[in-house]
C-alpha cells in the first residue's frame, strides 16, 4: 500500500518544482483531483517547515527565523497560485467544490502558522533586536513587513481571542466561496434572453451573431442571449435603441444576486461584514476599515473618507451638467421621457458623437485585439523600458485560447512569462485581473510567471476580434500590473513584485493605461483591420478630444462604490444585522453620492471585489491609485514624455521595487512630493483651472 501511495504521490504534477522553462506549472499533465491532493500536501509540508522553526534549539537569528519562513511551504504555494488561476479563469462544479472545502482549510493553516506562541516568540525576539543586526533595507523591510503580519493575524491575542479568531477566519473563508459560487451562478442565469430580434436592434452584426451563438450554446435555438458583465452598466446598453430592452438587460444586472434563490448573496455578505467587524474588535480596533488600513499608504477611514471628499461636489456638478445634455438629446430625439440610468449610455453615445462626432463602431475596425496587443502593449512597453515579447507555442495552457509570451529584458536575457486569457466564459469570474503563477525571488531562484485575464466578448469563429476603446485601456490596465511582475526584483518572495498595499498596486496599471491613446503609442498600433490604413489623424483628435467626456458618470459610479465599500466596513461590531437594501440606500445618501441615474459601479451583492478579492475597505485604492498615477503622467510629461530614460527612472524607482521600501518614501523619491489631487482633477476635466 504504501508502494502504490508513492506511485500516485509521484504522478501528482505539484510534487515536484515543474521542469519547464520558468518553472511553469504544466497545465496538461494537472487534473482536476491533483490540486486537492497536492493542497493538502502542502499545508502538511508546510506545518512540518514551520514547527522545525518554532523547535529550533538554536538562538532565533533572522536567518533561521525570517528566511526559513520565506522559504517554506513551495509546494503548497505551486499548488495554490495554479488553482487561484483556474478556479478564478476556468472554473468547473469539481473545483468549485474543493475551493469550497479547501478555503477554510486554508485559512486555519495560516492562522497555525500567525497564532503559534513558540513560533511568534522566536520571530519577537529578532524583531526586538532589529536595530543592533545590521540588515540590508530589503531584509530590514522583510522582519518588518512579517512580524507586522503575525501581530494583525492575532499573534498577541489570548489563547481563548486567538481560538475566536481562527472561528472566524474558517467562517469567512467559508462565505467568500459560497459567495463567488452564487454570484457567478447568479451572472450566468441573470443573462437577459430574447426572442424577438427587433428587440435588439441597435446592436452590430456581430455582437448579434454573438447573442445568438449564446442563445444556442444555453440550447435556447432560435432565441438571444446578452450575457453579463461583471459592472452594474452593462456594454450592450450604449447600443440598444429598444428602451424597454435597456430597461430588461438594466434591472437583469442591478438583481442578478438579489433573486430570493440560492443565488441570492445578500445573507452571505452581511454575515461577512459582521464576521469582519467582530475580527476587527478582537485586534483593539473600531471597525473593519480602520484594521484594514493600517498597512496601506492611506493609514486610516478618516483619510480616505478625506480624499474621497474632495471628489464629490465637483462630481455631483459635473453630473448635474451632463444629465441636462443627455436630456436635451433625448428631447431632440422626440423621445417623451425622463432620463434614466438605462438610458445614459445611449445618449451620452449620442451626445459624444454630436460633439466630436466619434462612435465606438468609428474606432473598432482600428483596434484589432492582436494588433493592439502586438503594437500597442508591447511596443509601448519596449520604447519605456525596452523589453520584447516573443510568442510561445510550447508552453501548457488551461484553456486552448490562452497565449504565452516570453519576455526578454533590454540586454536580450530571459525575464519572465506571460499568458494572456481574453476571452469571456460562463466559467470565469468577471472583471479583469493579473496574478502570478510563480513569484521571482533571488532566494528561490525563481522569475516571474504572469497571467492577465480579460473579459473581451469573443466574436463568431472566423471573425476579427475589434476592441471598444474602453476593452483597449483594459488591455493597458492589467498590463501595467503585468510589467510590475515582470520587474520585479527582491531577494524575499513575500516582498516581490506586485504584493503591495491595495492603494498602491492600482498605481502601475493606472498609469500604464496613459500610454494607450498616447499619440505616439495610437499611431503605431491604429491600423485599420480591413485596409491596413492607419487611423486619420482627425479621428486620432477626436479620440483625444473626447477623453474628459462622460468623467461626471465614470466618477460618480466609482465613488459611489467606494463610499458602499467604506459603510460596510465601518460598521461597529455591535451593529446589529442589515438589510442590504435599505442599507446600500442610507449609505449613498449620507455620503452624498446618491447621484440621479448615476448607480454605483457594483451593488452591495454583486461588488466581488470588497467580498471576495481582497478589497474590502479598499476600493478607494483605484481613486487613490489614479491621484499617484496621474501625478507620475504629469511629470512624465514635464520631463520629454515617453523616453527610455524616464521610463527606466520608474522602473528602478516604482515598478521594481515591490513591497521592498514603505510607499510614501517610494513614491516621494520618484515624484519628488507626497501624492497631489490637482493632476486627477485636470484629467478628469474636473479643474476649474
Amino acid at each position: 500500500m504504501l508502494q502504490l501511495a508513492l506511485v500516485f504521490a509521484l504522478a501528482n504534477p505539484f510534487f515536484s518544482p515543474s521542469t519547464l522553462p520558468f518553472q511553469a506549472p504544466p497545465f496538461n499533465r494537472i487534473t482536476d483531483s491533483d490540486y486537492q491532493t497536492a493542497i493538502e500536501a502542502g499545508m502538511k509540508a508546510q506545518m512540518r517547515e514551520v514547527q522545525a522553526i518554532a523547535n529550533n534549539p538554536a538562538a532565533p537569528t533572522f536567518q533561521n527565523t525570517y528566511v526559513a519562513l520565506e522559504k517554506s511551504g513551495r509546494l503548497l504555494s505551486r499548488a495554490v497560485e495554479a488553482f487561484t488561476c483556474v478556479t478564478g479563469a476556468n472554473t468547473n462544479p469539481t473545483l468549485q467544490h474543493i475551493d469550497e472545502v479547501e478555503e477554510p482549510r486554508l485559512a486555519a493553516h495560516e492562522d497555525a502558522i500567525y497564532l503559534d506562541a513558540k513560533l511568534f516568540a522566536r520571530f519577537q525576539t529578532v524583531y526586538n533586536k532589529l536595530a543592533s543586526l545590521h540588515l540590508d533595507p530589503e531584509s530590514e523591510q522583510l522582519v518588518r513587513v512579517t512580524y507586522a503580519a503575525f501581530v494583525r493575524a492575532g499573534a498577541k491575542l489570548s489563547p481563548a481571542d486567538k481560538a475566536k479568531m481562527s472561528r472566524i477566519d474558517e467562517q469567512l473563508s467559508t462565505l467568500q466561496s459560497a459567495f463567488e459560487r452564487k454570484l457567478l451562478a447568479g451572472t450566468k442565469a441573470g443573462a437577459l434572453i430574447v426572442k424577438d430580434k427587433s428587440q435588439l436592434a441597435g446592436l452590430s452584426d456581430a455582437a448579434m451573431a454573438t447573442a445568438q451563438e449564446a442563445a444556442e450554446a444555453r440550447k435556447d435555438p432560435g432565441g438571444y442571449l446578452i450575457a453579463l458583465q461583471n459592472t452594474t452598466q452593462q456594454p450592450a446598453l450604449a447600443s440598444l435603441d429598444d428602451r424597454a430592452t435597456r430597461q430588461q438587460l438594466f434591472e437583469a444586472s442591478l438583481t442578478r444576486a438579489e433573486k430570493g434563490d440560492e443565488n441570492d448573496t445578500r445573507d452571505t455578505i452581511v454575515a461577512m461584514a459582521q464576521l469582519r467587524a467582530q475580527k476587527a474588535a478582537l485586534l483593539g480596533y473600531p471597525n473593519y476599515a480602520a484594521y484594514a488600513l493600517t498597512n496601506q499608504m492611506a493609514k486610516t477611514p478618516g483619510a480616505v473618507q478625506q480624499f474621497l471628499a474632495q471628489l464629490i461636489p465637483a462630481t455631483r456638478a459635473k453630473i448635474q451638467t451632463d444629465s441636462a445634455e443627455l436630456q436635451s438629446m433625448i428631447d431632440k430625439d422626440g423621445g417623451h421621457f425622463q432620463l434614466q440610468a438605462y438610458d445614459w449610455d445611449k445618449y451620452a453615445g449620442q451626445v459624444r458623437k454630436a460633439k466630436y462626432d466619434l462612435d465606438d463602431n468609428q474606432v473598432r475596425p482600428y483596434f484589432e485585439l492582436n494588433n493592439v496587443l502586438q503594437n500597442g502593449l508591447f511596443y509601448a512597453a519596449n520604447q519605456l523600458y525596452g523589453i520584447t515579447l516573443k510568442e510561445r507555442k510550447d508552453i501548457p495552457v488551461w484553456q486552448s485560447d490562452v497565449r504565452v509570451f516570453e519576455v526578454y529584458d533590454k540586454d536580450g536575457s530571459p525575464l519572465a512569462l506571460m499568458y494572456f486569457d481574453f476571452f469571456k466564459r460562463d466559467n470565469k469570474q468577471g472583471g479583469a485581473w493579473m496574478d502570478n503563477l510563480v513569484q521571482q525571488s533571488r532566494l528561490l531562484g525563481t522569475k516571474p510567471v504572469v497571467y492577465n485575464v480579460e473579459n473581451i466578448p469573443k466574436p463568431p469563429a472566423g471573425q476579427p476580434v475589434l476592441l471598444t476603446a474602453g476593452e483597449v485601456h483594459g488591455m493597458f490596465h492589467e498590463f501595467g500590473h503585468a510589467l510590475n511582475g515582470f520587474f520585479a526584483n527582491q531577494e524575499y518572495p513575500s516582498l516581490s513584485g506586485a504584493q503591495t498595499a491595495r492603494d498602491f498596486v492600482e498605481y502601475p496599471s493606472q498609469f500604464n493605461e496613459h500610454w494607450a491613446f498616447y499619440p505616439a503609442v495610437l499611431k503605431h498600433y491604429a491600423v485599420n483591420y480591413k485596409t491596413g490604413q492607419p487611423m486619420p489623424q482627425a479621428l486620432m483628435d477626436k479620440i483625444e478630444q473626447s477623453q474628459k467626456f462622460d468623467q461626471g458618470y465614470s466618477l460618480g459610479e466609482s465613488l459611489a462604490a467606494d463610499e458602499l465599500d467604506m459603510a460596510w466596513h465601518t460598521l461597529p461590531a455591535s451593529a446589529p444585522k442589515q438589510d442590504v437594501d435599505t442599507f446600500e440606500t442610507h449609505a449613498l445618501a449620507s455620503s452624498a453620492t446618491d447621484f440621479p441615474n448615476v448607480p454605483p459601479r457594483y451593488r452591495s451583492s454583486y461588488f466581488a471585489h470588497i467580498w471576495a478579492s481582497g478589497y474590502a475597505a479598499g476600493y478607494y485604492a483605484y481613486m487613490w491609485s489614479e491621484m499617484l498615477d496621474d501625478d507620475t503622467f504629469q511629470w512624465f510629461v514635464q520631463h520629454g514624455g515617453m523616453t527610455r530614460t524616464n521610463g527606466q527612472r520608474f522602473r528602478d524607482l516604482i515598478l521594481s521595487k515591490g513591497h521592498s521600501e514603505d510607499y510614501g518614501p517610494m513614491f516621494r523619491a520618484f515624484y519628488g512630493n507626497d501624492p497631489q489631487i490637482g493632476p486627477l482633477l485636470e484629467y478628469r476635466g474636473l479643474s476649474s483651472h
